[in-house]
């Protein structure tokens, strides 16, 4: 192991000392992280001044072992120190849910937290954060609904009745919908509604960015059997399309083989590597438009081969893409051979 900076040798140390219970010697930890045992005592002696729970305890034959000491006043839950630092640490992923319900929920548990570690353990764990960024791209910003989204989670669990007033992408204006919640769904930084619309018959998916108001009502709706989970199980993103699913397969080049390989991806249900280096990936959706925007932004490194509706639906997106390319390149060229251009041409010495 390379010599470690000290703040990340710290954050491992109080991992190691609270995944081993019996504790260790200032001599194993030093071994372990390759330092001399000087270092390990200072690192020791300035976690604990930070008011981490840590302690030294004697032995038979003399011996000293370091440990962290359990810590109290949490009745009825069991943490130890290294899943109180990461739920700590973790704070930073519900940043983009900020005034909403869970938000509220996590900042009276971190606060707990805060209070249990003392202000220059948690001012310590602070610059420990800095070791974990999420650039929270494409999120949504929920500091103005969160009294909707307290609304839509107690219909949700109260099963009640529940009128919001919602305008989709494309509509002009606003219209309540009269709705059954199920449940909410997070996908991309940006919350999701599933409820049973009774103007529609079915179930839909509302985006709650799109909600400007939520009216719960005492009554009581009778919930059908419904499993959110599989709602979305041949969904390649959170919208959904009335059709049967269908098998769909695409060719990824060599030089983004790699990428997709790591990650799993909806629907995806074979990944087969070619001699040539290229990926082929079959996948079974029920719905193409998300999943086709995702294609798209490979650009000529993704081909689909099947089925032929989606062919013909991207060679047609990139038709009218090339064209508007090309009208803006004749436009550009056309501007530079116009009466301007020529007389600025002509002022110049020849």
């Amino acid at each position: 192991m390379p010599a470690l900076p000290p703040i990340e040798r710290h954050w491992l140390l109080l991992r190691t000392l609270s995944a081993r219970k019996p504790g260790c010697s200032v001599c194993e930890l030093a071994a372990e992280f390759r330092v001399n045992e000087k270092t390990i005592r200072r690192d020791l002696g300035q976690l604990k001044r930070l008011g981490f729970p840590l302690e030294e305890r004697a032995e038979e034959h003399g011996r000293k072992r370091w440990r962290v000491r359990t810590l109290k006043g949490c009745p009825g839950l069991s943490f130890d120190l290294t899943e109180i630092l990461s739920l700590f640490l973790a704070r930073r992923l519900l940043e983009p849910l900020a005034g909403s319900y869970f938000w509220d929920g996590a900042q009276s548990a971190f606060r707990k937290v805060r209070a249990t570690l003392g202000h220059d353990a948690v001012r310590y764990l602070d610059r420990l954060g800095g070791m974990i960024h999420d650039p929270h791209q494409r999120t949504s910003d929920y500091r103005d609904h969160g009294d909707i989204i307290d609304g839509l989670m107690i219909g949700i669990e109260d099963r009640s009745f529940t009128f919001i007033t919602y305008q989709s992408a494309k509509a002009t204006e606003p219209l309540t919908y009269d709705v059954h919640p199920y449940g909410l769904v997070h996908h991309r930084g940006s919350l999701y509604l599933v409820a049973d619309s009774q103007q529609h018959g079915e179930f839909r998916v509302f985006k709650v960015d799109r909600i400007s108001d939520v009216a719960v009502e005492p009554l009581k709706f009778e919930k059908k059997a419904f499993d959110l989970k599989a709602f979305f199980d041949a969904s390649f993103g959170v919208w959904k399309e009335d059709v049967e699913p269908m098998k769909v397969v695409v060719r990824f080049a060599a030089s983004v083989a790699r990428y997709i390989e790591e990650h799993h991806w909806p629907g995806c249900e074979r990944k087969t590597l070619t001699a040539e280096g290229a990926l082929l990936c079959e996948f079974r959706l029920a719905g193409l438009q998300e999943f086709k925007s995702w294609i798209m932004s490979f650009g000529a490194k993704a081909v689909v081969l099947e089925p032929q509706v989606l062919v013909e639906a991207i060679r047609d997106e990139a038709v009218a893409l090339s064209c508007c390319y090309q009208a803006h390149a004749d436009d550009a060229e056309s501007r530079l051979d116009g009466p301007a251009a020529r007389a600025v041409c002509a002022r110049k010495p020849r």
